[in-house]
């Protein structure tokens, strides 16, 4: 089994992430959508936090060593990033969407100097725009993105291209291309929905209408 296959596995496990054809999600863009995905119940299952943590520290190991420091994405983005960089031994900011509308108005908390270079840590891609807003609150700061690492994607188009017109190498621990491929071994959706459920990725807006 692949490790994105791995990692798919244990975020179905714990139901982090559901599939329903039948009855569609709704998000709050107003999509209809036969997958949800929360993360955060990742926190409350210790062992396959412990294991999500360290795939993600591999990553980074791996393509980001020269990374000085991780920020996290608020609000989600905020526990990996601490777990990662503790474990990686690294400092740690985090960066809100907007900035605070009291106290010293901060964006970026924690302590950083111009000219680093960070590696942002977030818990989900979708469209991507959120990521970007706040890797160019980064850039604002004179700090140095290097990249993104996040725990799955769901391999929209747009955000491929967000990413690329940004200049912004992301990698993830694992997809939506893989998860529906696990599903489907695991049996927790039947074969025949592949196609339907491949259908909402390439066009999310107008799927199921």
């Amino acid at each position: 089994m692949t490790k994105e296959k791995s990692v798919a596995e244990k975020l179905l496990q714990i139901e982090a992430i559901k599939l329903n054809t039948q009855q569609p999600f709704t998000w709050a863009s107003g999509w209809k959508s036969p997958i949800y995905c929360d993360n955060r119940k990742v926190l409350s299952f210790p062992f396959i936090r412990d294991f999500i943590k360290s795939e993600m520290c591999n990553l980074i190991f791996e393509n980001f060593d020269d990374a000085d420091m991780l920020a996290g994405v608020a609000t989600a983005g905020i526990a990996w990033g601490a777990m990662a960089a503790d474990q990686l031994k690294l400092p740690y900011i985090y960066v809100r969407s907007k900035p605070k509308e009291h106290g010293l108005g901060n964006q970026i908390e924690g302590y950083y100097k111009a000219g680093q270079k960070v590696l942002v840590i977030e818990d989900l891609i979708s469209t991507g725009k959120s990521s970007l807003e706040v890797i160019h609150a980064l850039k604002a700061a004179s700090l140095e993105v290097v990249g993104l690492v996040a725990i799955f994607t769901y391999q929209f188009p747009e955000a491929t291209k967000a990413f690329e017109d940004a200049g912004i190498k992301y990698l993830t621990l694992t997809n939506y291309t893989s998860l529906i491929e696990t599903a489907i071994e695991k049996n927790i959706v039947l074969a025949d929905m592949q196609n339907l459920l491949l259908a909402w990725r390439n066009n999310p807006a107008n799927w199921g209408k």
